[in-house]
């Protein structure tokens, strides 16, 4: 994609305010916020007609006279910590999915600075008013967004209302069914961002595909005047880059570079200054080259396995969606524990708190949109949203280097619609980030006899086949388990994306049952499932299903799974089960 031409194409085309909602700038924390986390007032809205005008909760009235009413009120009612999900604050939201209206007053003294009001996520479909007047929309419960209200605010105190409802939908993404619990609310950070007239709207500064001392990259600028002159610093590494944005506000950026390299065993990042006119942003950025030749996965050109493992964004102890930095802590040091160089994020895109402390840690990712099971991909409006919701994914991470795949599914069902699909959103992908790997979830195996064969056509569009196979839990396994034999239609590393069985913690006995839930069985699938890797030798990564055992309203056995996915390594409480060890184990052994 030379000099990003094809990028710059893209992103006029996609990030043009697409489904009333505005992209969001990128580096929140590096810009200069007003943060509008804490307590909110909110009403609850079961039937979801507050955004009616014949109810009009979003007017926000309040009685004018002694003969008037309004059969709604903030005041005196409930309220809720924002960031956090709804459902866990209030006993009576426990199992509750449709519209939460929050709302949330500050001050705000009016200057020649920009103001946005910016979202970390809202699950799942969102409107926000402002003083009355409603200013924007968004679809989709795990990405950030943003909306301009520098004319809108006022001098002094301002109001802002957020109707967060999280029915599901069949038309939705995800659809109506889904294996997790479905926190609905506002789940991550809300802030004011402040920003210059003109200022630094967005940026890519990594290295060039296959490069390993060349940075390649671009800046966006944002502003009545777009032509301004650029300047990229990184001091630790002796550069002083300056270059003009053209008359949209692009600037490419291309660069010789003597770095030390990002990796999981010396996780190196540089402090990068971007500065514009009136503007400067800085991060930290690491810098790393992901490839694929033949079968391998190549980290600065050389060979690496994926030592992973699957989690949710879930507070387990809390029985809550995750949002803080000590959540994001916990979870990583956990896989770190385990072995892990490599951690997925199931099924969305978590808080960003965890990908930029995987940056730090030295864990690489597995970021994933939510197209999961059910997705109705012969619906025409399907591919918009998932293409939006791609687009948002990349553009908030795509400076952390920890982020070596971006995932288009988990499990869907074979066919031309999906298979199209896929390989749109993987061609989009592509073009917005040209430096990662692309790939996308699927069970579909054929077996026969101690065979397994990789056939579903999706791989077509993929740069890494990730297989969720189950062997021993959902499927009997077809041979002994270290006699198996995997084949491939297709010359592509493979990472065995889910696998592991059902346990409660402290129930043991004989490793003879599944409907017994014994840990010993967990341990027992999970001695064959390491048996049968051995076996396979185009393997480049494993991830057991799951970190934590995790909320599932699907889960229902009153005993065992009392609305828990048990297929926790650890149990909710962080205690370790015995297939812990077997994974331990096969990690310290590749060490």
């Amino acid at each position: 994609m030379k000099n990003w031409f094809g990028f710059i194409l893209i992103y006029n085309l996609f990030f043009s305010g697409n489904l009333w909602s505005q992209t969001s700038m990128i580096n929140i924390p590096g810009r200069h916020t007003i943060s509008l986390n804490g307590e909110w007032k909110v009403i609850i809205d079961q039937n979801d007609v507050g955004i009616s005008d014949w109810t009009a909760i979003w007017k926000d009235k309040v009685p004018k006279s002694t003969a008037d009413f309004v059969e709604y009120s903030f005041e005196n009612g409930p309220v809720l910590k924002v960031p956090g999900d709804f459902n866990s604050q209030l006993p009576e939201l426990n199992l509750y999915e449709s519209t939460v209206w929050y709302k949330k007053s500050f001050d705000y003294h009016k200057s020649d600075k920009r103001l946005f009001i910016h979202f970390g996520a809202v699950n799942y479909m969102c409107d926000v008013v402002l003083n009355g007047e409603k200013i924007g929309h968004h679809e989709g419960g795990f990405t950030p967004f943003q909306f301009e209200i520098t004319g809108k605010v006022k001098e002094g105190t301002n109001a802002v209302l957020v109707r967060a409802n999280s029915q599901r939908l069949k038309n939705g993404v995800p659809a109506l069914g889904f294996d997790w619990f479905n926190y609905g609310g506002i789940t991550r950070d809300v802030n004011l961002v402040e920003t210059p007239a003109v200022f630094i709207e967005d940026y890519f500064i990594q290295l060039q595909k296959g490069s390993n001392n060349q940075i390649q990259g671009w800046v966006k600028i944002d502003g009545a005047n777009k032509a301004q002159q650029v300047r990229v610093q990184i001091p630790e590494a002796k550069i002083d880059y300056k270059v003009s944005a053209n008359e949209t506000g692009f600037a490419n950026i291309q660069l010789p570079a003597k770095l030390a390299l990002w990796s999981p065993e010396q996780p190196k990042l540089y402090n990068v200054i971007i500065s514009s006119g009136a503007d400067t942003i800085s991060e930290s950025i690491g810098f790393r080259n992901i490839e694929v030749k033949g079968t391998d996965i190549l980290v600065n050109g050389k060979p690496v396995f994926l030592k992973g493992v699957n989690f949710h964004e879930e507070a387990p102890q809390r029985r809550a969606r995750a949002y803080s930095e000590a959540d994001a802590f916990q979870m990583l040091t956990w896989a770190k524990e385990l072995g892990c160089n490599f951690v997925r994020m199931a099924h969305y895109p978590h808080n960003e708190n965890e990908v930029r402390l995987a940056d730090k840690m030295g864990l690489m990712i597995w970021e994933e949109i939510p197209v999961y099971q059910g997705i109705a991909f012969s619906d025409t409006a399907m591919q918009a949203k998932m293409n939006w919701m791609v687009k948002e994914m990349v553009q908030r991470d795509k400076n952390r280097c920890a982020v070596i795949i971006w995932s288009m599914s988990n499990e869907t069902s074979p066919g031309k619609d999906r298979d199209a699909n896929i390989a749109k959103m993987a061609d989009l992908t592509r073009a917005l980030d040209p430096t990662r790997l692309v790939s996308s979830a699927f069970n579909q195996i054929k077996f026969e006899g101690s065979t397994a064969t990789i056939n579903d056509t999706l791989s077509k569009a993929l740069d890494v086949i990730a297989v969720n196979e189950y062997l021993g839990w959902y499927r009997p396994w077809p041979s002994t388990p270290g006699t198996m034999t995997w084949v491939s239609d297709f010359n592509k590393p493979l990472i065995m994306s889910e696998f592991g069985a059902e346990a409660l913690y402290g129930n043991h006995g004989l490793a003879d049952s599944a409907s017994a839930w014994r840990e010993e069985y967990q341990e027992q699938v999970y001695k064959d499932q390491v048996a049968m890797f051995k076996t396979i030798p185009f393997l480049k990564g494993t991830c057991p299903w799951i970190l934590v055992d995790f909320r599932s309203p699907v889960r229902m056995h009153p005993v065992y799974q009392n609305g828990y996915n048990r297929k926790g390594l650890l149990n909710e409480n962080g205690k370790k089960k015995k297939a812990w060890f077997v994974m331990k184990n096969f990690y310290d052994e590749m060490n």
